[in-house]
């Protein structure tokens, strides 16, 4: 039976939508074609955000309900309408991201899988130097949605002091973005020193609502991610439809709604009408470039005060200046006592950059070295009570088996529940090659000492590597997201031949 397709004419091309009235929102009941003709129909801005950058492809191929895989190298047989830019990742790798320019693009990507679009900050012209700094407003569980909209406000009277300006849009999960255009001057680390000065800036002005901890049992209110200004990072641009049952979308916002704005209000229904009658409230972004001087200048004060660098993401060699990449609850020595890291400018010590780049240059075009060597992580020594008392509760494949343990743990442990508070659960989206799972921890500090339950034994253990032949994936030469290990054959015995037949 042959495959059903509906083929669009966009812009003068031709784009085929393969699968059109496959139902990619099960509650909603929106199928893949309308999700074309969303995108279509707030292009403009939809392309403001992600146009004439390279992307990450999340591919929900299975809808939103399904989970989803990461794609970094572009496939193969591209239209002649999508161009490609090749990117060099922390690990060493290069992979040839697509950069799409105009509504076939759009149409093109979301026929891929793509829900939300996933660009980097920076150009196709220029890789080097983003053109964006993107502040993540992600709240703790249990934060209100008004203490979001309040530190938003903060941010962008700490933004006016340095003579930036603020776009803001709604994340269309649980926070907000606040997006920043800027001089392609600066390197990667530079404009993540700068979103770190600004996030310690904003905690100055609203303690008691707004932190920059990168560890999340030391973190209160909302957390200003810092991190997402490293190299390699993404988060859904605007106009981004969101994979959640309601169809959200990242909708940018005009200052004067921030107070009021509530999130569900805008989803793949509302948000085209909206766009239609107002406009792009992000339109004028391009027109107000501003300088990372004051900013850096800041962090300038900051290191002059002690505040040095902060904790990198863990995929990330260990850089020069980053404290102990430990969780505080896991310290067995002083900060001091911790070997320090030799990465340089987001990537490894030169000497293993130099190692990699002769790799690349003898004809190896995937010389990935681990991000791991001799002084890159603590070797354990004397041990010394931990400050933070916190327990494991279960590692899962999806979120609501991860939650299924933890009640669980809680039916064990009545006494403890009422002690906790929404910041004490930690639940922790991890990733994976090509998809994520969930931890679920629980921070104790609330909990007087005496009653404070011990380690048990996880509620579930999932081990995304399970029946991989890792040395295999090791050895594989693409490095893409995209591509899992080969699962470990179960049995040493020659396997009968297929029947032809079947």
């Amino acid at each position: 039976m042959p495959k059903e397709t509906e083929v669009l004419r966009i812009v003068g091309r031709e784009v085929t939508v393969s699968n059109p009235r496959k139902v990619y929102f099960p509650e909603t009941g929106h199928t893949k074609i309308d999700l074309v003709r969303y995108y279509l129909a707030v292009a403009d801005g939809a392309l403001r955000g992600a146009g004439g950058r390279p992307m990450a492809l999340k591919r929900f191929v299975d809808g939103a309900a399904g989970q989803p895989f990461f794609q970094k190298r572009a496939p193969e047989n591209l239209p002649e309408f999508i161009r490609t830019a090749t990117l060099t990742f922390p690990s060493g790798r290069t992979a040839d991201e697509i950069v799409i320019d105009d509504a076939a693009g759009l149409a093109w990507v979301v026929n891929l899988g793509c829900i939300d679009l996933n660009p980097h900050p920076v150009r196709a012209e220029d890789l080097d130097h983003p053109d964006e700094l993107r502040v993540d407003l992600d709240p703790v569980p249990g934060v209100p949605w008004d203490h979001i909209r309040l530190v938003a406000l903060a941010t962008r009277e700490a933004l006016e002091a340095v003579g930036l300006v603020g776009w803001p849009k709604t994340s269309g999960s649980r926070g907000i973005h606040i997006n920043v255009r800027i001089e392609p001057r600066w390197t990667y680390p530079e404009v993540r020193r700068a979103a770190l000065a600004l996030a310690r800036d904003v905690e100055r002005r609203v303690p008691d609502i707004a932190t920059s901890k990168w560890w999340k049992e030391e973190r209160h209110g909302v957390f200003l991610d810092y991190n997402q200004n490293a190299k390699d990072r993404t988060v859904a641009s605007a106009y981004s439809v969101r994979p959640l049952p309601d169809a959200r979308v990242s909708t940018p916002l005009t200052w004067d709604e921030v107070p009021t704005v509530e999130a569900e209000a805008f989803t793949i229904d509302t948000v085209p009408a909206r766009f239609a009658a107002m406009g792009d409230p992000g339109a004028g972004i391009d027109d107000a470039v501003g300088s990372l001087e004051a900013l850096l200048e800041l962090s300038e004060r900051h290191e002059a005060e002690g505040l040095g660098d902060a904790p990198w993401p863990p995929n990330y060699a260990k850089q020069a200046g980053e404290p102990p990449r430990v969780q505080p609850s896991r310290a067995r020595r002083p900060p001091t006592e911790y070997d320090p890291g030799r990465g340089e400018g987001g990537g490894p010590p030169p000497d293993v950059a130099a190692e990699r780049a002769a790799a690349v240059a003898a004809g190896d075009p995937n010389a990935g070295l681990p991000t791991e060597w001799a002084g890159s992580r603590p070797t354990p020594t004397g041990r010394r009570k931990s400050t933070i008392p916190v327990v494991e509760i279960a590692r899962a494949e999806h979120k609501d088996e991860a939650m299924a343990g933890f009640e669980r743990w809680k039916a064990r442990h009545p006494g403890v529940v009422g002690f906790l508070e929404p910041a004490d659960v930690l639940v922790d989206s991890m990733r994976g090659r090509s998809t994520t799972w969930t931890r679920v921890r629980v921070n104790l500090i609330h909990v007087p000492e005496a009653d404070r339950p011990g380690q048990e034994p996880l509620e579930s253990d999932y081990d995304p590597w399970a029946g991989m032949d890792i040395e295999a994936w090791q050895a594989a030469t693409s490095g893409s997201r995209a591509r899992r290990p080969t699962p470990k054959p179960k049995s040493t015995k020659a396997e009968p031949a297929p029947d032809p037949g079947e």
